[in-house]
This record gives structure tokens, C-alpha cells and sequence, in this order.
């Protein structure tokens, strides 16, 4: 079984490497009965999100690079 866009497009996870500007990031989700981690950049180009954020993908590049904006205000 492989992941398709629909299916990680709006999955929540949790940032454990800064998220930002000139940044590869890292994301871990919950996906295919686990937890695994995603290279990430943010869904604005702006945007920095700090370790620890609740963020949404927005948009996945297979196989394991996403897009993400944090899921909540601050």
C-alpha cells in the first residue's frame, strides 16, 4: 500500500526540526499504523515554525517530502 496525496494532504503532526526559510525541516506524522518523519518546508515561504508546532501537510511530494503550516495560532 502506498501513501497518495489525498490521503496525507491534512494529516496533523509534530515539528522536530525547525521549519523555515533556507531550512530542510523535519515533521513526524502518523501514517500506515506508525509515526514516521518527512523532510519540510513551510507552506508559506515566510513562515517559520519552531520544533514542537502542531502542523497540517498541505501539500506531499512522494516519497517523503511535505509542506506544512502550523496547525493553530500562537
Amino acid at each position: 500500500m502506498t501513501m497518495d496525496e489525498a490521503s496525507m494532504v491534512g494529516l496533523m503532526g509534530r515539528v522536530t526540526g525547525a521549519v523555515g526559510p533556507g531550512l530542510v525541516g523535519e515533521v513526524i506524522l502518523r501514517v500506515r499504523g506508525g509515526a514516521e518523519h518527512f523532510l519540510a518546508y513551510p507552506a508559506s515561504a515566510k513562515d517559520r515554525i519552531e520544533p514542537g508546532t502542531v502542523v497540517m501537510v498541505i501539500e506531499y511530494l512522494p516519497p517523503r517530502t511535505v509542506y506544512v503550516s502550523a496547525a493553530y495560532d500562537s
